[in-house]
């Protein structure tokens, strides 16, 4: 393929809306540098990582795989390049998952094929395909603009951007590819499983949050979702200014069965009738929400901010709490505390003691801004559910 015409794709795919997490090993190195030198790379490419040592790629996977270079080994990357994605991507983008691991020609023969193993993740498609080379046909730097070739086909594909070329391969050297395509309970099991972090339905219309710094997440049960909600996350954006206001439902509970399938369609069912984000993610945890969500503003209330300071839910170790939140503080986020009645009397951030190492990461929402005393637990119970 001419430079004009991997310009022109790459163009293509700097135009798509889709952001990328690359993964790649052995291989296709030609195109790191295809990406980033048209105009417009950060637009897509959100991180390129080159796990190239064996050590490296244990890291990567935390685990040790059967082999260094197989179908399994791409698959499992392109799905960790799809949840870095999702956490590094601007709010509501779509997100492309990419791993690569090639065996490719080098100083010394090899006693294998020449071969990678190509796989792109989306929300819900996984793409894996095999390639094996005709051995000594071609030199190290010639088999890596090849596979360089079909990974940036692929990554066109995934990005729903059109891109017919010849790859190069000759007629023996036939990709061996496989599909699979997920429907949103599919999804969501993988969501309930663990293996996906988070999935967003971005049902707010009308205002663009490409330039959002940070999300603005007010997570809960929404069982149901009350006007005292809606109005929480509204006054808590007006506090935050450019960010992303969004609600979050987690699939797991700390204390409780996880939510089925059909449970978690029906509250989001709420959200998409008044025209508001929610994000389904997988951890019921604040420090490990601060993980998947880094630079995010929390909007909690008094009571579970109360909760969060209180070395009782860990395992009564004052340095355990101090810990796990100065480590939720260095992931850049915050939490944004609204009243609450609290035992009867409505309470502010400003009647607890939160210690002095963690104020800064407490910001109150004042009483005059927002004050609702109605709760979902009281709206289950006037409605006798």
């Amino acid at each position: 393929m001419s430079e004009a015409g991997v310009r022109a794709v790459v163009e293509g795919i700097h135009s798509s809306p889709t952001q990328a997490v690359l993964f790649l090993s052995g291989g296709a190195s030609q195109i790191i540098g295809w990406l980033l030198s048209v105009p417009g790379a950060s637009n897509t490419v959100l991180e390129t990582v080159v796990p190239y040592s064996r050590m490296s790629m244990i890291q990567l996977l935390s685990k040790i795989p059967s082999k260094f270079c197989s179908q399994d080994t791409a698959e499992d990357m392109a799905l960790l390049a799809y949840n870095r994605a999702l956490k590094l991507s601007t709010p509501g983008s779509p997100v492309l998952g990419v791993g690569f691991t090639g065996s490719l020609a080098s100083s010394r023969p090899k006693l294998g094929d020449h071969r990678f193993h190509l796989s792109t993740r989306t929300a819900d498609r996984l793409w894996v395909s095999t390639v094996t080379l005709s051995k000594g046909l071609r030199t190290r730097d010639e088999e890596d603009k090849v596979s360089s070739h079909i990974l940036l086909k692929a990554i066109a594909n995934a990005c729903r951007v059109p891109a017919t070329f010849d790859s190069g391969l000759t007629e023996s050297e036939v990709s061996d590819e496989c599909e699979k395509q997920f429907d949103e309970d599919q999804e969501l099991e993988q969501l309930i499983n663990g293996q996906i972090y988070f999935k967003i339905y971005p049902f707010a219309s009308g205002t663009d949050m490409s330039s959002a710094e940070r999300k603005i997440i007010l997570s809960g049960s929404f069982n149901p979702l009350h006007d005292g909600h809606l109005k929480l996350l509204e006054v808590a954006a007006s506090i935050c200014g450019d960010a992303y206001p969004c609600f979050e439902i987690s699939a797991v509970n700390a204390d409780k069965p996880p939510l089925t399938v059909s449970q978690i369609k029906d509250r989001v069912k709420q959200f998409k009738k008044v025209g508001k984000t929610v994000i389904i993610s997988s951890q019921p945890y604040f420090y490990k929400k601060a993980e998947i969500f880094p630079g995010s503003a929390f909007v909690i209330g008094a009571d579970t901010a109360v909760r969060l300071v209180n070395p009782k839910y860990y395992d009564g170790d004052y340095k355990k709490m101090l810990e796990i939140l100065i480590g939720c503080k260095k992931t850049g986020c915050i939490f944004l505390v609204g009243g609450r009645n609290v035992d009867g009397a409505f309470k502010v951030l400003e009647d607890f003691d939160i210690p002095e190492e963690l104020r800064d990461m407490f910001i109150s929402i004042p009483e005059d801004k927002f004050r609702v005393d109605i709760s979902s637990t009281d709206l289950r119970k006037s409605f006798g559910m």
